[in-house]
């Protein structure tokens, strides 16, 4: 019976094999730190094309900046963000954002300079950001190696059998923050390109054949059987 390998190795074996099958992906996509701000809130719960939209209807009104986001009216706001779903929402936690940055004499870059242990904890505190949302903040907008757990990072993990189904949110960020080394650079090329992967092949009707990660797939079912792998 082949010993099962742990989970830590896995992770670095499949963000190897993940890198030279796609190569670096360059994101997050923004042109500022608050453009990174505003797409971690309007990805939620939609396809990036969507959030894209509304940033590019944002960026032609002038609304990518603090104080040009600040110019708009709600309603305005809303009508913007439309096309990346839950708009009332997203509108409503983008004008909750802007009124704690609002609070520091350096505005956004005041905000940015906390700790990010303090960050993380004040942004949780912001009706409408989550743990993912506050997530992608610090590793895109600050550079503090937090990594993001999203659906597609879940799909990865269950399986490939590093983590129970529905394990929590900690649980599954704990898994790789104990595998790879406290780095923003590679937290965030290997969450884009566990993104990459969940909309190639990790789909939710899952298209294993010529995965990158095929193999680990293969591995995990046999070992947890007590076969050895095929040569």
């Amino acid at each position: 019976m082949r010993k099962e390998r742990t989970p830590g190795p896995r992770l670095l074996e499949a963000y190897a094999a993940l890198l030279e099958a796609y190569g670096p992906q360059g994101w997050w996509p923004s042109e500022s730190s608050f453009e990174t701000i505003v797409g971690a809130v309007l990805t939620q719960n939609t396809a990036w094309r969507n959030a894209e939209r509304a940033i590019a209807a944002l960026r032609t009104h002038g609304a990518l900046t603090t104080e040009g986001m600040a110019a708009l009216g709600r309603g305005r706001l809303e009508e913007l963000v439309r096309p990346s779903g839950f708009y009332r929402q997203k509108a409503r936690t983008l004008l909750n954002i802007l009124a704690v940055i609002a609070r520091f004499d350096d505005g956004l870059d005041g905000l940015l300079a906390i700790d990010g242990e303090r960050l993380r904890a004040w942004l949780l505190t912001i009706t409408g950001v989550g743990p993912e949302t506050a997530d992608a903040i610090l590793l895109y907008a600050k550079r503090h190696p937090r990594f993001v757990v999203d659906a597609y990072t879940r799909r990865f993990v269950e399986r490939h059998r590093l983590t129970q189904p529905g394990a929590s949110y900690d649980d599954v960020q704990r898994l790789f923050e104990r595998a790879l080394p406290p780095d923003a650079p590679l937290y965030g090329e290997y969450h884009a390109l566990l993104v990459r992967l969940g909309k190639e092949h990790c789909r939710p009707t899952p298209r294993c054949e010529s995965c990158p990660l095929e193999r680990d797939l293969r591995g995990s079912e046999q070992e947890r059987e007590g076969e050895d792998s095929p040569v």
